[in-house]
């Protein structure tokens, strides 16, 4: 998908762009740390109510780290979000279930491999600041930033013409 050169984005366009960007879900990497321990990993991510939605055990090592600090940041192909990571409960326990209705449709393997009533929970990711690179139809690149705290956008040239 190409994605407009217009450095007169608003920002409700550039969140409108990432979250076409992303589609209904994706493999993502996951960045998270608690006292400069700094752990990568790869978590399969639901994209609804401008917000990034993925399930993870209670009892793993990156929950663990969630619950010290919420700061967290995932990566796609050109799409960074930094954000605050939520613990939101039990998979089951959500009420119309939801997250689970979506993650059984969208990511039927993850769903099948790995689904422990117990001890699954939902983590709802709120972005804070999201870069992507972006293309114009000449090729040449350009960053977007978006700052969820003050509704703003911004578009740098990256190549120069």
């Amino acid at each position: 998908m190409k994605f407009s050169a217009d450095k007169d984005l608003t920002f409700q366009r550039a969140v409108e762009i990432m979250f076409e960007k992303l589609g209904t879900d994706k493999i993502m990497a996951l960045a998270s740390s608690v006292k400069d321990h700094v752990m990568v990993r790869n978590v399969s991510c639901l994209f609804y109510d401008g917000k990034v939605w993925f399930k993870t055990d209670k009892n793993f090592r990156k929950t663990q780290q969630l619950y010290e600090n919420p700061r967290v940041a995932l990566c796609w192909s050109g799409v960074q979000i930094e954000g605050l990571a939520e613990n939101k409960g039990l998979v089951v326990d959500e009420p119309g279930r939801r997250f689970e209705q979506l993650y059984r449709k969208h990511l039927w393997g993850s769903y099948n491999k790995y689904s422990h009533e117990d001890t699954e929970i939902i983590i709802e990711v709120s972005p804070k600041f999201v870069e992507i690179w972006d293309t114009d139809e000449e090729n040449y690149a350009y960053q977007i930033f978006l700052d969820f705290d003050t509704e703003s956008v911004e578009v740098k040239q990256y190549d120069q013409t």
